[in-house]
């Protein structure tokens, strides 16, 4: 997968530039890696909007020839001018100022993207920034680094009347649809769906600290939010609001093949220790 991904990335890609019909076999070949990513992973619209671009690089001949069997002589996406009913075809060539205009932009944006260009080069570079105050051009890095370590934000609640000073027995953890939690559960599969709630809890455990969406998550999971309780896999108290919320934060890994056939879990936990109460 990792040999295949670069080089279509990062070879094939430069194909897409090439005549036809070399242009369409190179974005089909991006297409490709794109929904293998898709059923192997989850990156929201980020491989559909790639897929999207891609298709702009394939000619309608290339359609006809790879669906013509049912649509033979069907033209996808052209439609034939006439200049006049004795039948000439019509001079859609794009007048001069046009092609002026094209040309003076396409030069204006080669002149900003200067700074994106060194700034990909850099040994200090940055991942998600712009480079000129109308936005025009810009430096966006999706997944630039990866972790390498499995930080998860477990969220607790208890029904004790004593609070935030409940036992330990009585703390019980909501759990989410598709991210880490439950150890004994196995990593769902979920894509081409992508969960948003349980997305923004990945980043969380990256950076925890007090963003507002999950402020405003807590709060609403205090009060028994049935909206918000049907976002979850389970809710440990059936909709009634609990007496107190805890935030615990842990280290997640694989369970090693002896430790599952000896407990039966998935995953193993390290608890680093309580990082917010509500």
């Amino acid at each position: 997968e990792v040999l295949g991904s670069h080089a279509v990335q990062l070879g094939i890609i430069w194909l897409v530039l090439a005549p036809q019909p070399v242009a369409s076999f190179a974005a089909c070949a991006v297409i490709a890696t794109q929904l293998f990513l898709v059923v192997t992973g989850n990156y929201a619209w980020l491989n559909w909007l790639t897929i999207l671009v891609a298709c702009a690089a394939i000619s309608d001949g290339f359609w006809r020839w790879l669906l013509g069997g049912p649509f033979p002589g069907w033209s996808w996406f052209g439609v034939p001018l006439k200049a006049d009913g004795g039948g000439a075809d019509a001079d859609v060539s794009s007048p001069l100022w046009w092609t002026v205009l094209v040309a003076a932009a396409f030069a204006g944006l080669a002149v900003l993207s200067r700074k994106p260009l060194a700034n990909l080069f850099s040994s200090h570079q940055l991942m998600n920034a712009s480079f000129d105050r109308f936005h025009l051009v810009n430096a966006y890095g999706a997944f630039g680094s990866m972790t390498e370590r499995r930080y998860e934000v477990l969220i607790e609640g208890t029904e004790d009347a004593a609070g935030h000073h409940a036992d330990e027995e009585t703390w019980r953890a909501f759990e989410f649809r598709g991210k880490p939690g439950d150890l004994r559960r196995l990593p769902r599969q979920v894509a081409p769906y992508h969960l948003r709630l349980d997305w923004q809890m990945w980043f969380l455990a990256l950076r925890p600290g007090a963003e507002p969406w999950f402020v405003a998550l807590l709060e609403r999971l205090a009060d028994g939010d049935p909206g918000v309780r049907r976002l979850l896999a389970r809710d440990p108290f059936d909709g009634r609001a609990p007496t107190a919320l805890r935030v615990r934060y842990c280290l997640y890994r694989y369970a090693r093949r002896e430790e599952r056939r000896d407990g039966g879990a998935r995953w193993v936990a390290t608890d680093l220790g309580v990082i917010a109460r509500r």
